[in-house]
């Protein structure tokens, strides 16, 4: 039996250094690597994108626009950030520029039900009494302060990277998230209050 010299052995790439290799698979026009990144990140960003423009239709074209951006100009994601901040940023931008052409007002308290395109992420929380709770008191809030609270609680992104992907100062990410909780713990009673 043959042994492996541990100085042979290879460390575990990391999930940043394997990104940062199918992506430069994609500069290099890999369909398989932007395969894997689709499949990767189109539920992520459909969960996301749900909540700050209402219609299907208009989820699916903005991440799909997003996703289009990572195959087309790949050579532009530099690695200086993570590649999620990179594509979160993209589809955040792209999603309120969708939500003033489509004339969607901003405010809209009438959230019934996340977009079809996130159906296997919503299949998954469904069974969290926690978060279906704090998706339905999400429906009151603006849609910056649904993106704050989304990026928190359901992609465990932190309040630097948050403010990376909105393009606001840190400040603002963490006014708008104590904004976001004190109407959170208003629209949600008993012990679920506390959890915010």
């Amino acid at each position: 039996m043959t042994q492996i010299d541990p100085q042979d052995r290879q460390p575990p790439m990391s999930m940043h250094e394997e990104e940062m290799g199918l992506v430069v698979a994609v500069r290099a026009r890999d369909l398989r690597a932007f395969e894997q990144l689709y499949r990767r990140y189109q539920p992520r960003l459909a969960r996301f994108v749900g909540t700050l423009v209402r219609r299907p239709p208009l989820v699916e074209e903005v991440v799909n626009d997003t996703l289009m951006v990572l195959w087309q100009k790949a050579s532009d994601f530099t690695g200086a950030s993570r590649l999620s901040t990179w594509l979160f940023a993209i589809a955040y931008r792209k999603a309120v520029r969708a939500r003033v052409r489509d004339e969607e007002p901003p405010d809209d308290a009438g959230l019934a039900e996340l977009p079809d395109t996130a159906a296997a992420v919503d299949a998954a929380l469904s069974q969290d009494r926690t978060r279906h709770a704090l998706r339905r008191a999400m429906a009151g809030l603006s849609a910056e302060h649904r993106a704050v609270v989304d990026l928190t609680y359901f992609h465990e992104i932190g309040y630097r990277e948050i403010a990376e992907i909105l393009g606001c100062p840190v400040d603002t990410v963490k006014t708008r998230m104590f904004h976001a909780r004190r109407h959170l713990r208003r629209a949600m009673a008993g012990e679920l209050a506390d959890w915010i």
